[in-house]
């Protein structure tokens, strides 16, 4: 951060000890100490502080890129679905009138066979009244 070289640290160091005095110097050099620890933790906090909110910037920009192609597949598939739908709907819908026309055609089949029997038929079991004849 500073270009301070060993001997610039000598020079300070004589000459606090010429204006600070032998006495007051430890003191003074142990508040020092504190305070730049202090000073220390709070850049390194801004600097992680700064860290997280352009990691989080970037998150929000990777969701929004994730959501928006989230989107355009979804409105893909729906267009496809729907074309799809569109194109195989009728086909599909004329078999199965088809279907039901044979089915209707079948029962009126089964039905016009099966009504002159059960109506000019007579029973093949003759009736039991308890007595022989």
């Amino acid at each position: 951060m500073f270009d301070i070289g060993f001997t610039e640290l000598m020079v300070i160091g004589v000459v606090a000890l010429l204006v600070i005095g032998p006495e007051r110097l430890p003191k003074v050099a142990r508040t020092l100490g504190h305070l730049l620890g202090r000073a220390q933790r709070y850049v390194n906090d801004v600097k992680s502080d700064i860290n997280r909110e352009m990691q989080l910037d970037e998150l929000k920009k990777l969701q929004a890129q994730v959501a928006e192609s989230a989107r355009s597949l979804e409105d893909t598939v729906r267009k496809e679905y729907d074309s799809a739908r569109t194109t195989f709907a009728s086909p599909v819908q004329d078999a199965i009138a088809d279907l039901e026309a044979s089915a209707r055609k079948i029962e009126q089949d089964v039905a016009a066979v099966a009504s002159p029997v059960s109506t000019d038929a007579k029973p093949a079991v003759p009736e039991k009244d308890g007595s022989k004849a």
